[in-house]
């Protein structure tokens, strides 16, 4: 009998179905000499502080260095204290007893980093010596199970897949606990969290918020002249950007006057644009993000809905590349497209025969290959799916097409001794841009379709204008614009010689960086603002806190990175990568233990209910520290935040001022006073309205 652990009952029961396992029992499926279980993700993980007598926030207990790490079941909040998850307890204990019955286990949890440690902390957590093989595989359909029980793997030839998950998971204990209780106990009030990717993430955050917010705009102006020949309209721009007013209104009465441009120089140019490689999943997540809006947890959880349905392949990859025995595949995969009515005509511009092979590289492909689409095409998805499955389709097509040819022209011309450019563009082959008919890209300057032009061409100036522009601030995060930040964070490093060893290394991994993004959302450090990403008021405490240490520093988030990377490859000792870990939480918790916050001036509030305790002032409450008392003021109120003089007017005079922009349970704005009676009570007055005239 085999014993086959999976991540999640889905991908249990799709494995089950096909080796006949088919008799459904409580937390596993048996038959055909095999029993299939699942983990429900990180059953176990590493034990907290309590579980190493260590209770609350301790400043002699610090720093933490557990040796050795224990491993616990997973927990959930319950009142005040963390308690065993009890359907988690359940399941472990499925498990072992599947485990007990069985003579050998076949690992099938996810096919990457955590899927590998979600398994190995199980097997080490109930102490078991069995023998296990690894199933690997990049898609859910029945071909890819079938060849991937054909070809199981050694286990042992992922230990060190293992031990960098299992150093990430270590690292991330050592620096998130003691960091962030070390700067909790100096902050003196509230609790914050610091950790080895979400502070240099949260820092990239606040520096561009900030180098924004204080950036001088100053005003400039350019000459805009328009022309027409041979039927066709085009503009140029004068090179010479004004700040006078009056400067730039008399050259414009003058080159009015003049009339006529002559053309000084023409430069053309044939370039040929490569198609893009597949998506990985932060290209994805970046495009999602541009073209819909939609947040990177959002687009995960989308292609992992896609992926356990059949139709992607495994989402959580880091590379853009297929290995050369997947590109026999391609023509069916394209084929298949044609019956779906979103794809039928891109694929029709698909020249067959002629694919281009760009994207088959066996030395790129890391854990997983690009994304793909499988053999097995949808026919009912949601609004949400259709869209990610029809980008991941459509960039495929893209992949496969040939290079965009086009001609761009730069042409030079001078009016009234002023030097004016012009670009103009013609396509030549529309190639892997004929696909979606885009022909240039968004962040770029509009190009124009220009007639023949050459050197000495006298051209009328049809019209001449002033254009009144700005220099434009650094501009703020998009989450496509951080997880490219995220992604490329080694190349924004000063110094050259870390700059080339880290090129390709950024912070956090494909999988991991949507959760990242979505921890800083938790801890009330960063809030959207349109499809901007901007600190709150706690973010901008931190950063300016951390914003000078090693652990704001992206450049030595990146060596960890690539340290953990050289792991998992066997190419480094884990040993040395926490011993390294330990000896800086020690030096960032001494560090953190001399800073202090500074926060908003907190008024002294008596509790308006018992009268005689002095109210605590929390980033997102407001509370009388008596417990049978317990006055309790919520900090957000209808989605709107409360100032500290908010509350302060509330306490002292029972009224807030006009609090605008609240929003009801239905969506709907209002405006309105919050007051408190004598009973501190509180509750809405709402602005008197003047009635309209008849």
């Amino acid at each position: 009998m085999k014993a086959i652990i999976a991540e999640k009952p889905s991908v249990a029961r799709e494995i089950a179905t096909l080796l006949g396992a088919t008799e459904k029992r409580d937390g596993y499926l048996t038959g055909n000499g095999y029993e299939v279980t699942w983990a429900l993700g990180h059953l176990i993980g590493l034990a907290m502080p309590e579980d190493y007598g260590v209770s609350g926030f301790q400043k002699e207990a610090l720093p933490i260095l557990p040796d050795p790490f224990l491993l616990t079941v997973r927990k959930i909040k319950k009142d005040k204290s963390y308690v065993p998850d009890n359907g988690a307890l359940k399941q472990l204990n499925i498990i072992e007893q599947v485990i007990g019955r069985c003579d050998s286990i076949i690992v099938a949890t996810d096919a990457g980093r955590e899927g590998e440690l979600i398994f190995r902390y199980i097997y080490e957590y109930l102490k078991c010596r069995k023998p296990f093989e690894r199933l690997w595989i990049s898609s859910l359909t029945e071909k890819a199970i079938k060849q991937g029980f054909d070809n199981l793997k050694v286990g042992s030839d992922f230990d060190g897949l293992f031990r960098a998950g299992q150093g990430r998971s270590k690292a991330d204990w050592l620096v998130g606990i003691n960091a962030s209780q070390a700067l909790s106990i100096s902050a003196g009030r509230g609790v914050y969290s610091l950790g080895r990717v979400q502070t240099p993430t949260l820092a990239l955050i606040c520096k561009r918020y900030l180098e924004n917010k204080d950036f001088a705009v100053k005003k400039y102006f350019q000459i805009q002249l328009e022309h027409r020949k041979e039927f066709t309209d085009f503009k140029s721009l004068s090179k010479t950007k004004w700040d006078d007013r009056k400067l730039v209104d008399d050259t414009l009465k003058s080159i009015r006057r003049n009339g006529t441009a002559t053309v000084t120089a023409v430069e053309t140019k044939t370039v040929s644009e490569q198609p893009p490689l597949l998506f990985d999943l932060t290209g994805l997540q970046k495009e999602a993000n541009k073209r819909a809006s939609y947040t990177a947890e959002e687009t995960l959880n989308i292609a992992q809905s896609l992926y356990e349905k059949k139709f992607i392949t495994y989402p959580r990859t880091g590379s853009k590349y297929i290995p050369e025995d997947i590109w026999s595949e391609i023509p069916a995969l394209v084929r298949n497209l044609e019956a779906r009515a979103s794809c039928k005509e891109a694929v029709g511009k698909v020249k067959w025969g002629r694919f281009n092979k760009r994207i088959v590289n066996d030395v790129k492909v890391t854990d997983h290959h690009g994304l793909l689409i499988t053999e097995k095409i949808p026919s009912e998805l949601t609004a949400h799916e259709n869209v990610i499955y029809d980008m991941i389709a459509h960039r495929l097509l893209e992949a496969l097409s040939s290079a965009c040819t086009k001609v761009i022209t730069d042409i030079g011309l001078q009016a009234f001794h002023y030097d004016f450019t012009l670009k103009g563009c013609k396509i030549l082959e529309a190639g892997w841009r004929g696909i979606k008919k885009k022909f240039t890209d968004e962040d770029s300057e509009p190009v124009q379709e220009l007639p023949e032009l050459k050197v000495g061409d006298e051209l009328k100036i049809k019209e001449a204008s002033v254009l009144e522009k700005k220099t434009k601030p650094p501009v703020l995060y998009t989450e496509a614009g951080l997880l490219s930040a995220m992604e490329n964070a080694g190349k924004e490093i000063d110094n050259e010689d870390e700059r080339k060893a880290l090129k390709d290394i950024g912070i956090g991994t494909p999988a991991t960086r949507a959760s990242i993004i979505e921890t800083l959302f938790k801890r009330d450090y960063i809030q959207r603002e349109k499809k901007s990403l901007i600190p709150t008021h706690k973010g901008l405490q931190v950063y300016r806190a951390v914003k000078d240490k090693k652990i704001a520093d992206i450049a030595m988030t990146a060596e960890w990175e690539m340290a953990l990377q050289k792991i998992e490859n066997n190419e480094a000792d884990a040993g040395a990568f926490q011993r390294e870990m330990e000896t800086y939480a020690t030096s960032i918790t001494r560090e953190l233990l001399d800073t202090g916050i500074a926060g908003e001036k907190q008024p002294e509030l008596n509790c308006p209910k018992c009268k005689s305790r002095q109210l605590l002032i929390w980033n997102k409450v407001v509370k009388c520290p008596d417990e049978a008392c317990g006055w309790l003021q919520f900090r957000t109120v209808c989605g709107v935040p409360l100032s500290v003089a908010d509350i302060e007017s509330l306490v002292t005079k029972g009224k807030t001022n006009l609090i605008k922009g609240m929003k009801s349970n239905s969506g709907n704005k209002f405006n309105a006073y919050i007051v408190m009676n004598d009973k501190a009570e509180t509750s809405f007055e709402f602005e008197n309205r003047k009635p309209k005239r008849k």
